[in-house]
């Protein structure tokens, strides 16, 4: 399994394509454009900040989206990455939400978790490792 296959991309990572920032846009492109996974939430994250505060369209959002998901598996909610994202959030002291992403990375047998919002270096199940692409 390559280092991509191996790779979960956090919503604000995908964000990071429609930044002024040249530098962090160009990183955010360099890892999606890889490959790796996002889940169900990302994908739902990404549309709600796009619709509300980057102001896109529904067109917008589902072409972009459509242009991430080619190049990224996308891992469903399941009642099994619930649970785990409980276990996460009491054990490592994650948000919900952010737990979430890490039960969805370690289902899908990722050992790379790519977030800015995360601490940077932190091991989730001695198998995921968070890391900041800005770092």
């Amino acid at each position: 399994m390559s280092e991509a296959e191996r790779s979960f991309i956090d919503t604000n990572v995908l964000l990071y394509l429609l930044s002024d920032d040249a530098r962090k846009a160009d990183r955010a492109e360099e890892i999606i454009q890889a490959g790796g996974t996002i889940s169900v939430q990302v994908l739902n994250e990404f549309a709600a900040v796009a619709s509300r505060k980057l102001k896109m369209s529904i067109a917008e959002i589902r072409e972009t989206l459509d242009t991430i998901r080619a190049v990224c598996a996308v891992a469903p909610l399941t009642e099994e990455t619930h649970v785990l994202g409980l276990q996460i959030t009491e054990q490592y002291r994650l948000s919900v939400y952010d737990a979430m992403i890490a039960s969805a990375a370690l289902i899908s047998g990722c050992s790379i978790l790519w977030s800015e919002d995360m601490q940077h270096g932190m091991v989730i199940e001695q198998r995921l490792v968070i890391q900041n692409p800005f770092h």
